[in-house]
């Protein structure tokens, strides 16, 4: 059967009712369209759905389970109305963020405040590495990505939003700790534990040496932050991280800051997306929410959104 949206409204009415003069004056409609809508129905049906005994109207059998149908159907269109409503005002929703490793602590607290303001929305986090965010975006898996820079040679919409200092740490008692400034020349000859190959940090780091002609000796690769980390703090080598994933280490003094000539390294956080990707009003309002208050967040927080330049 075709049956249209029209016709289903008026024979809902009808059947509730059982009435025609009084369906056609609820839908606002005159008599002879109400009965002309019901006589397209049933030819679509190809059985009557309504009869006439008397003066009273009845539903046939059919006509009972036409009505069950369609009363089931406003009922879902009534819920969609009021569901696209609600995610229109945010009062409901779902947001899909995928982060890299690295921007996974303070997007914690962004996250942390967004759903404070708005209650009712979930939200699905993703944390991995650079190469995955790149495939989740590809596959069109998550409304952003939160990440370093993003490739040029990929169909991306990005915004920097925060800047990303790296900065070199090492256990408390290395022997660097405390001075008043390391030369490059020095830090050349330390060993590092540093990213895998591919990651953002890692790059960034590799060019910045490139850049100033000096050798990075990588000791140890890793595939995620916290190791590098707690590598660091075993005294297995030195390590560049973001300043904004130092908090927790730095208040219990397990790595310690080594001021470094022509650091921090200066990158930045991108907020990214699909080119040509339509966010969702939960999704957009989150990226507004990103742009103007993640410095804030991080910032009440005690953290340092950048290191003194």
């Amino acid at each position: 059967m075709n049956l249209t949206f029209r016709q289903l409204k008026v024979f809902e009415a009808v059947a509730r009712l059982l009435n025609f003069t009084r369906a056609a004056k609820e839908l606002h409609l005159s008599q002879p369209a109400v009965s002309m809508q019901i006589k397209q129905l049933e030819e679509q049906a190809d059985t009557p759905l309504i009869e006439k005994l008397g003066k009273k109207l009845y539903l046939t059998e059919v006509g009972h389970e036409m009505y069950n149908y369609a009363r089931s159907t406003m009922q879902q269109l009534l819920d969609l109305e009021e569901t696209i409503g609600q995610m229109k005002t945010l009062q409901q929703g779902h947001l899909k963020i995928a982060v890299a490793s690295t921007a996974n602590h303070f997007v914690i607290r962004l996250l942390g405040r967004f759903a404070k303001v708005h209650p009712k929305i979930s939200i699905s986090l993703d944390v991995t590495n650079r190469i995955s965010l790149l495939d989740i975006l590809d596959r069109n898996e998550c409304d952003l990505v939160i990440m370093g820079r993003p490739p040029v040679n990929y169909k991306l919409t990005s915004v920097p939003f925060l800047e990303n200092p790296l900065v070199v740490v090492s256990h408390p008692e290395h022997k660097m700790v405390g001075k008043t400034q390391v030369s490059l020349k020095d830090l050349a000859k330390q060993e590092f534990v540093t990213r895998e190959l591919g990651s953002g940090t890692r790059s960034a780091v590799e060019r910045f040496f490139s850049d100033h002609n000096i050798e990075f000796k990588t000791k140890m690769d890793m595939s995620n932050n916290r190791a590098i980390k707690h590598a660091a703090e075993e005294d297995l080598g030195l390590a560049i991280v973001s300043l904004h994933t130092l908090e927790l280490e730095l208040k219990a003094k397990t790595l310690e800051i080594i001021n470094v000539e022509d650091f921090p390294i200066y990158r930045h956080w991108y907020i990214v997306q699909r080119e040509g990707k339509r966010l969702s009003p939960i999704a957009t309002v989150f990226k507004e929410y990103t742009m103007q208050e993640a410095k804030k967040v991080m910032q009440d927080f005690n953290m340092p959104y950048a290191a003194p330049k």
